[in-house]
């Protein structure tokens, strides 16, 4: 049995691929080693009945995730996931971007990016990632993510520089306090899924002028740090990952066409086509 895993910041997609070739598919929180650490991932994993259910069965586990570009990093994921499948002969813990190339290029060369609740980019050559610009994080980068339009939304709403409307309509929605926001950016952890979990109020409002300039500014700036910094941007696809992106191309599309690229592939979970990468890979192997 093969185990495949696509991990954000918010949530992680699984799929359990057994003998009969039959997927068995779930979900968890998603876990990132810039802020949670290996007992973390035993306990929750072991709280999945399908994990307690084959756990011991499983042959390998493949999982890309979201802060896992470092040896240093990707260890604190790998701790985690050997003390629940032990008996797994391979585990690789492999960045989100990777999962993201493998995912939408079907072996082609091309940009891959991602949008989801934090944001990057690299060009695939047909076999590596490459990254041009490196990802800031969601204090200083993640242009086009969930957290950075859930940090400009409460900055606006903060600052009294929303239109009326939609401001009485956000405070009313999440019940928001200047305090209870500052609590949960500043003292509580995952300070960036609360901020991405704004998006939702975007996807409710997204016909609200304020909300189509936001979004076009916010993909727009992205395209221009995360798209435009490949040379050959214009000759290859650039594919896409993540729920922003998959619940926005209407915008996506207008951003490409301003600056001349293609969209390809929109997988707003990408763990599907990852999974059967792996099963083709895994049965070449045997």
């Amino acid at each position: 049995m093969i185990l495949v895993a696509d991990s954000g910041s918010t949530k992680c997609d699984w799929i359990l691929i057994d003998d009969q070739n039959v997927h068995h598919k779930t979900h968890s929180m998603g876990f990132n080693p810039f802020f949670h650490d290996g007992n973390l991932v035993y306990t929750k994993l072991m709280e999945n009945d399908l994990f307690q259910t084959y756990r011991d069965k499983i042959d390998a586990v493949y999982f890309y995730g979201a802060g896992c570009s470092s040896t240093e990093r990707n260890v604190i994921i790998e701790g985690g996931l050997r003390r629940v499948f032990e008996n797994a002969s391979y585990i690789l813990v492999d960045h989100d971007l990777k999962g993201a190339a493998l995912a939408t290029s079907r072996g082609d060369k091309g940009i891959s990016c991602i949008i989801g609740t934090g944001s990057n980019s690299c060009y695939f050559d047909g076999t590596e990632v490459h990254e041009e610009v490196p990802a800031l994080g969601y204090v200083l980068g993640d242009e086009a993510s969930g957290a950075y339009f859930g940090k400009i939304l409460l900055a606006d709403w903060l600052y009294h520089r929303m239109p009326e409307d939609l401001a009485s309509a956000l405070e009313a929605d999440y019940n928001l306090t200047k305090e209870g926001i500052f609590e949960a950016i500043y003292n509580l952890p995952d300070a960036n899924v609360y901020l991405a979990s704004f998006m939702h109020f975007c996807s409710k409002n997204s016909n609200h002028t304020y909300i189509k300039d936001l979004l076009f500014k916010g993909i727009d700036r992205f395209a221009e740090i995360h798209v435009l910094c490949y040379a050959n941007y214009r000759e290859v696809p650039v594919h896409f990952v993540g729920s922003v992106a998959y619940y926005f191309r209407d915008i996506l599309d207008e951003v490409a066409k301003k600056y001349g690229f293609t969209v390809g592939e929109i997988e707003k979970r990408p763990v599907e086509p990852l999974a059967e990468y792996h099963i083709n890979l895994y049965q070449l192997n045997k």
